[in-house]
């Protein structure tokens, strides 16, 4: 073949790789998630992305300006365009995975950019953004200590700016909104001139002082802004209504499912596990307090409530003590590895990154148990965090009595599972190792909920299903307890949002009905008007879950747990629909 032949086959077959679908796709989806997470800096710091476009991601705040955001709206704009004409049936499987998640975040961004408007009224999200600016650096372990010492002073001295900015875009606030931010830039505050002043290195003070002292003012300004200021201006409704509603939890949850079908499906459930744990509760209930007759003469609700709240207020008596409470979530999670190792429930990850420590105190707000943040997607070698919110030192006994009963010893177990192992922890570190890169970083970035809590959930369950703790029944009925609350995170999501309901009215719902203490029903509220459509995730994703394993085994005529757990989660956190349709 003449050396002219072999140049025009190779710039034939260059061409015909050009036009394959996939490969389009590819280079577009490369493109959204750098592109995105050039908008955010503080984002891309925490999935591992530090440089991009000739830019120090790490040393950058977010632009919130309003011509930054207008950026983000007219590239969201003009990225859905060129989806539209991309021959979506061409695509692989995995890539039509991908496109349903970049083309509801495109959606879910330009809802909140054009109609919820979250810049305008929510002062959390510069404070929590802001934090994790901060705190990132300071325990990612992505580059010697000195560099990354160096990033934070270079985010410290746009502070000020920072701040100013969010003051000038920040129109109204409800009050929860503004009551939450004045606590977490505490944390900020605390964060800046205590942990982080204390591991500055001694070349570096200098510099360090420099950028802090200005940052500091400025926070303590914000702090008087928000405390003087925007609480008056709290006409803003943290309600998102009946639409706006309704299209967030169909770009956000991708369950197939709208609100009405899932707050229906939610409340008939409910009644069948009241069944079912006053079933669990009667047996318990004879041994521990053997004069009540199993309240015969009572029926319905009302003799559920009795008995079985009676059981598990005698279960809640059993608990840490402030002090022990951090150390008995590393002695659950020691006790949970080797629980799944013995079983075979699953491959665990080879890495050994896993840490316990206290949830930030500007994350506290949100996260006032406990959480997790896994090892970046881009670095995963690094540091993955089982957070544990502590109990304050200045609650009263009673409000920490109130805590501990709702965290007791069952349920710090079921916490340390969902959290740690074989939840959150073992789930991101096998997503972790998705390949491509460019794929893994997709699904961790804009990673479906429902797949990651209801992942959580669902091995919960089969932990239990497989003997931990001995088939406890007390494990058993706080356990079905917890499918209760699973339910009820649902129920108060939609009825909160989108149906009016109240205050009291989600109070007694769940503490009457889901059984919940007053700590953690009181939380709860505070968590449902901070965020939508994120409590729904644990009901639809635990169902979704049970239907693709089923799904599966019918498939295959049985299927062994371990091996669908294995194939499930080295996709990643894809739609659950689109979870079935990989594992054919």
């Amino acid at each position: 073949m003449s050396r002219f032949a072999v140049i025009l086959a190779v710039l034939l077959m260059t061409s015909a790789c050009n036009r394959d679908p996939s490969v389009q796709f590819q280079a577009l989806s490369d493109e959204f998630v750098n592109t995105t997470l050039s908008f955010s800096p503080i984002t891309a710091t925490g999935v591992g992305l530090h440089q991009y476009n000739n830019q120090n991601l790490d040393d950058l705040l977010d632009d919130v300006s309003p011509a930054g955001l207008d950026r983000q709206r007219q590239f969201y704009q003009g990225f859905q365009k060129r989806l539209a004409v991309l021959p979506a049936g061409s695509l692989t499987a995995q890539d039509r995975a991908d496109l349903t998640i970049i083309q509801d975040q495109i959606a879910l961004s330009l809802l909140d950019l054009d109609e919820v408007h979250s810049h305008l009224h929510n002062p959390t999200l510069y404070v929590e953004a802001l934090g994790n600016a901060l705190f990132n650096p300071s325990v990612l372990e992505y580059a010697p200590k000195p560099s990354r010492m160096k990033n934070i002073i270079a985010r410290l001295q746009k502070a000020p700016a920072y701040l100013d900015q969010a003051r000038k875009n920040l129109a109204s606030a409800p009050d929860i909104w503004t009551t939450v931010a004045l606590e977490e830039n505490e944390g900020n505050l605390a964060l800046v001139d205590q942990t982080i002043r204390a591991e500055v290195p001694q070349d570096l003070r200098p510099e360090f002082d420099a950028a802090a002292g200005p940052a500091l003012d400025a926070m303590r300004q914000f702090q008087d802004y928000l405390k003087n200021d925007l609480a008056h201006r709290n006409n803003a409704d943290w309600r998102l209504g009946r639409d706006r509603y309704t299209r967030k939890f169909r770009y956000s949850l991708e369950s197939g499912t709208e609100p009405d079908a899932t707050l229906a499906e939610a409340e008939q459930e409910m009644a069948r596990v009241r069944v079912r744990m006053l079933e669990l509760a009667l047996p318990l209930h004879r041994t521990m307090y053997p004069g009540h007759k199993d309240h015969a003469d009572l029926a319905g609700t009302e003799r559920e409530n009795k008995v079985i709240g009676e059981v598990l207020d005698r279960i809640a008596e059993r608990h840490s003590t402030r002090e022990s409470y951090m150390e008995d979530a590393r002695r659950d999670l020691d006790e949970a590895r080797a629980f799944v190792q013995e079983k075979h429930l699953l491959t665990l990850p080879t890495r050994s990154n896993l840490q316990v420590i206290p949830t930030p105190e500007f994350m506290r707000g949100i996260y006032s148990v406990g959480g997790f943040s896994p090892a970046p997607a881009l670095e995963p070698q690094l540091g993955a965090f089982y957070w544990v919110t502590p109990l304050p030192a200045d609650w009263p006994k009673a409000r920490v009595e109130s805590k501990l009963r709702e965290y007791n010893f069952y349920k710090l177990k079921l916490l340390t599972i969902h959290e740690a192992i074989p939840g959150h922890y073992v789930q991101g570190e096998i997503a972790n190792d998705v390949q491509p890169k460019s794929r893994r970083l997709l699904r961790s970035v804009y990673g479906n909920g429902p797949y990651v809590e209801g992942w959580a959930e669902y091995a919960t369950q089969v932990m239990l299903n497989q003997g931990f703790l001995n088939q406890s029944p007390e494990m058993a009925l706080t356990f079905a307890k917890e499918d209760l609350r699973v339910l009820g995170n649902a129920i108060i999501d939609i009825r909160l949002q989108m149906l009016n309901m109240t205050d009291q009215e989600a109070l007694d719902f769940m503490e009457k009905q889901t059984f919940q203490e007053k700590e953690e029903a009181t939380g709860k509220l505070q968590r449902a008007k901070l965020s939508s459509c994120q409590l729904p995730m644990y009901f639809l994703g635990w169902r979704g879950w049970r239907r693709v394993w089923e799904e599966y085994r019918t498939a295959r005529g049985e299927g062994r747990l371990s091996d669908f757990h294995d194939r499930a989660l080295a996709q990643g956190a894809v739609p659950l629909p689109a979870l079935g349709q990989l594992l054919r």
